[in-house]
Order: structure tokens, then sequence, then C-alpha cells
């Protein structure tokens, strides 16, 4: 079955190639069996969503699975409010599909293009210090072994194995289908708008505590920020007309992603500009007040290419986080005109989760495409350090397993059951043998408190 040829591929932003033999199995039957073929074989395989990691998870030059061919909705219930998903369904797609049944997901991140199973197994996240990841939101989930055997685990089935899988970088095996907690489907009203910097961190701890969900983008070199205040609303959709959709889709494409495509490529050809760009983004932001449904609400398309890093930290530490950036950007000078995003999640239980045991913030930097960021990203994560952050997987970072395991209490944990479930590490590639010390001997098991569960 496995003697295709070999394809080039690249994630999103670029900054990942290989050239692997790609498979799309039609079926969970087909994908077992291709899991297996490839265990009997030595082969080594990952699985593939939208590519939107900017690290080497998915990296591959042997095979790559893509779960293109397994999306949609399994079954509804309505009473236990669960919904089942196959692993490969792209977000956008769920959340009409879950709109259908008057169902939604409880929070989402700013972009939908990515598959159920590949923004859980990095963490992927959304904002509002009462929700937790994506991943906090799965009750269940069916996952395939090397061995092509196909196992249940939730709360009751196998939970020291669920725990693990609900972020696990694609390391314990192939999630093939997922049961997420969801939620009726009640439309957001989103307000935005330019605000002073001042005046969102003086008011920091008001506004995560009285909003669902609150945001903000800091514009280096500049006093502004664009901040964005959403909540559950009794009032009607407004954007409910088609011309009325249209118009606001024209609208953003321009003004967030074409305008700003121009500014950024004037910024990448003449670097000095980038404080003016800086601030010209800050004075093009619009004020918003829609009300529509939530997956409508959280997602924004992202045309403009750019590499990120991410960290979690302790949600009461974003602000002298903040200033430090703030003062190392205009200290060294960075080249730099995309926002600071700041965005705040519910601390879980999930061994692997960068908000383990503590409500967190999420602050992540970011550069356009084709510009210098390795000085700027150093830097900063720097200061993430200090301040004991856990970098987002799916973003860029240069954490040695030594210092994870040091922000991770369950680190160790983690090794030792993907060492039982993959002996052959056919879910490695390269970055990930590295990550995790795959060739460096496990200590010996010791008990660790639970955090207060999600």
């Amino acid at each position: 079955m496995i003697a295709g040829e070999k394809e080039s591929w690249r994630n999103w932003s670029g900054t990942v190639a290989c050239r692997p033999e790609i498979i799309q199995p039609a079926s969970l039957e087909e994908l077992a069996r291709t899991v297996a073929e490839c265990g009997r074989a030595g082969r080594h395989l990952r699985v593939a969503g939208a590519g939107h990691s900017f690290t080497p998870l998915v990296e591959s030059d042997d095979v790559l699975l893509s779960l293109d061919h397994l999306q949609g909705l399994e079954k509804v219930d309505r009473e236990r409010g669960t919904a089942v998903v196959l692993a490969g369904t792209r977000l956008g797609s769920l959340g009409e599909l879950l709109l259908a049944h008057g169902l939604a997901q409880e929070n989402l991140g700013d972009i939908d293009v990515q598959s159920i199973a590949g923004a859980i197994s990095t963490g992927t996240h959304g904002t509002g210090l009462r929700f937790g990841s994506l991943s906090t939101q799965v009750v269940a989930l069916t996952l395939i072994t090397a061995s092509g055997d196909l196992i249940e685990c939730s709360e009751e089935e196998n939970r020291d194995l669920f725990k693990a899988a609900q972020v696990s970088l694609g390391t314990l095996g192939v999630i093939a289908r997922v049961t997420l907690r969801v939620v009726p489907a009640r439309p957001l009203h989103y307000i935005g708008r330019r605000a002073s910097l001042e005046d969102c961190l003086d008011n920091l701890e008001r506004y995560r505590e009285e909003n669902e969900h609150f945001e903000f983008f800091w514009f280096p070199y500049t006093p502004w920020v664009q901040a964005k205040w959403i909540n559950t609303t009794e009032e009607a959709v407004r954007q409910n007309s088609r011309w009325g959709r249209l118009w606001s889709n024209v609208n953003q494409l321009m003004l967030e992603n074409g305008v700003f495509w121009l500014l950024s490529e004037a910024n990448r050809l003449v670097p000095t500009l980038s404080a003016t760009v800086s601030r010209i983004s800050a004075l093009g932001v619009a004020s918003v007040d829609e009300i529509d449904y939530p997956h409508r609400i959280f997602a924004t398309p992202r045309l403009v290419r750019f590499v990120e890093m991410e960290y979690s930290i302790a949600a009461d530490q974003l602000r002298p986080v903040l200033e430090e950036i703030r003062a190392c950007i205009e200290e060294q000078r960075f080249k730099v005109h995309f926002p600071v995003e700041c965005r705040f999640v519910k601390g879980d239980d999930i061994w692997l989760s960068p908000a383990y045991g503590r409500d967190s913030a999420y602050v992540a930097v970011h550069m356009y495409k084709g510009m210098e960021y390795k000085p700027y990203f150093r830097h900063v994560e720097a200061i993430f350090r200090r301040y004991e952050g856990r970098p987002h997987w799916g973003k860029i970072h240069t954490r040695r397993p030594e210092e994870l395991a040091a922000l991770y209490p369950r680190w160790h944990d983690f090794r030792r059951l993907r060492a039982q479930l993959d002996p052959q590490g056919i879910f490695l590639n390269p970055y990930l043998r590295e990550l995790f010390a795959v060739d460096e001997p496990l200590p010996t098991p010791t008990s660790q408190p639970e955090p207060a569960s999600s």
C-alpha cells in the first residue's frame, strides 16, 4: 500500500519544507491499516493538518498522513452536550456543522483553518480566563497506536493516556476521532477599538474578569493597542444578510490583510520604516461592533504571512512581562511592526499543556515573513524564561529537554508513556527525538500532585 511517489510539502509560514510520501486514508479502517503497516515496516510517519505550526513538528521525509478525507460530524448528543468529530475536520467547517444543530464550541482561537486533531495536539487556545485551551473541550478521543490498535480514552477510561494525549504533539499515536464538549450556539457581541496601552494595563484585571473573552494587541513604538471585548448576548445576529456579510468580509480582507500586506512589504524593503509602519497600523485600527455566532466572531483571515513565538506565563505576570518586552524593543530598536498579542487561558490538568496548573496569559510576538526575526525572538524569549514561561508547542522556541522537564511536572511521565506506546519511535522525527530526549535514560517515577481540574 505504501509505495507512492514523494511530493513536496511546506508549512504555511514557509519555515519548514520536506519531501514525504503523502497518504490520505479514506476511512478509519484504512487509517489503522496504514499505521500498522508503517509500524511493521519500521517506517516513520507524521500527521499534517493545515501546516500552521512554525516548528518542524510534522516534518517528514518518510510518510506524511493527511486526514483531509476524514472530516465530519459523526454524532451529536444534545442531552450530554457532546459531539463526536472525525480528526481531520477543519475548525471553520466544524463551526457550521455544529451551528446546524444549534451548537457551538465554547471558545476558539483566531484562526479556523486547523484540523481539530492538529489544534488540540499543539494546545491551541483562544482567550478568556474562564475557558481552557481547545484541548480542555475534549472529553474522549480515539487513538491509533503504533501497532494499529484503536484505544479509547477519557476521564473515566485510560485516564493517564487521556491526560497525556490531550496535548501530545502527535507522538503517542494518530488521533482518529474526538468527542467534544459543546454548548448551545448563542450570539456573541464583539466590540473592538483602538485604546491606550496604559488604560489597558491599568484596567487589565477588570477587563479580563468582567468579560468572557478579552484580548489586546500592542503596536510597538506606539502607546496604542487594538482591544477586543467579546461576550454572550441575547440580541439577534446583526450581519444576517448576504450583502452585509460580503461587505464585512471585503472590508476585513482589504483593511486587515490587503493594506497591512502593503505596509509589511514596504517595511521588508525598508526595515527602518518599522516604527512608522507600526504607528500607521495602530491609527488604522477600525472600531467594530458586531453580533454573530462564535465561530464567525472568533476567526479572522490571516493572509499576511509571518513567523511567530508564543509563551504562556502566569496570568498575573502579564504587565511586567509586557513592560519588559516594550523596553527591550525600544532599547534594541528591533525592526518590527507586527503587534504583540496578549490573551488569557484558564489553567488545566493536561500533562503537556502550557497552562498546566495555572491560569495563564499568553504573549505572542511576530515578524513579517522574509524579515530577520532571530535576534528579536532571542531577546524576548530571555524575558519569558525569567518568568517561568512555557512555549506554545506550535510556535518557535529554543527550549531544551532539561528546561522543559523543570517547567512541566508531568514531563517524564509523558516520556515514559510515549516510550511504552511507541518503542520504535515511528511517530517521531529528528526534531521530536531531540525535544523529548528519546535517547536519554528516564528517571525513576515519583508521585506528582494533581492540579485542580478544568
